[in-house]
Formats: structure tokens, sequence, C-alpha cells
């Protein structure tokens, strides 16, 4: 319940009760409190005997939780049989060893995998422009060419 409070909020809540209740209040302020929530959970557990009760036995292992989207959606996943299959698929296939494949063929790398092809258009292989280099910035006192078109 308190898993997500740390030391130094834990301490300022006590020191803000403290504070708040005075020190002869605090404790029946405590045993009040802890009695409330022992209600809450007593009514909480009740009710949901009530439901799985009233759902019949097909439901037996129906669990709250489940009624969370992310937690409805990761176990319907996992149970899906056609998804172990294509699970299976996507683990055989690299994405990044591919993706550097097509990197070394595009930079005229060689890679370590796959011999380089003999024909190579000539944007591929170095010999012309590189056309996914970003081309340089003209120098500040150097006027941009001139497009006529673009008027």
């Amino acid at each position: 319940m308190f898993s997500d409070i740390g030391a130094l909020e834990l301490v300022t809540l006590v020191l803000l009760a403290v504070l708040i209740f005075g020190p002869e209040k605090l404790p029946k302020v405590i045993q009040d409190v802890s009695r409330f929530i022992r209600k809450v959970r007593e009514f909480s557990d009740s009710a949901k005997q009530d439901i799985r009760s009233e759902l019949g036995p097909e439901f037996k292992d129906f669990e709250f939780e489940d009624l969370n989207p992310k937690t409805f959606l990761r176990k319907q996943l996992a149970e899906n049989e056609d998804l172990k299959e294509l699970n299976e698929l996507r683990s055989t296939f690299d994405l990044k060893k591919e993706m550097n494949e097509v990197a070394d063929a595009v930079h005229g790398r060689e890679s370590a995998s796959a011999p380089a092809p003999a024909a190579t258009p000539a944007a591929v292989n170095g010999s012309g422009p590189d056309l996914l280099k970003k081309q340089d910035k003209p120098a500040p006192d150097e006027r941009p060419p001139y497009d006529a078109d673009a008027t």
C-alpha cells in the first residue's frame, strides 16, 4: 500500500500528523484510521466474494486484476496460439542486422555476412555524389546560387 512512499515523505507525514493532532490525540487518530482501513478491506473482500459467487462456476478463475486493460491484453496475447507462432517468427528476424546490411550496401562497405554486389550504381559505390550525406552550408560571405525558377 505504501510502496511508493519514500522515507522522507513518511517522516514528513508523521511530523504533519504530530503538528495537526498533537501528541495526545495521535494514538487515537492512528487507531481510527487503521480501523477504517480494515473495514474498507473487509468490505472490498466481501464484495469480491459476492461477485464471484454470482458469476458462477465458469468464472471460478476470474481475477479482478484482469479488468485492467494492460493485464487483460497481456494475458490474451500470451494465450493466443497464432501470436505464439508470430513471436517465434519475429524472434528469428533480426531487424538491426538487416538494417546494418542495407546501410553497408548504401555506403559501399562490405558487410560481414554478405559479399558486396558485383555491379553497384555510381552513387552507391562512392564515385558519384552521396545523396544521403548532408550538404555543406555556404560560407557566411558566400551567396547561394540564384534559382530563377524559385521566384
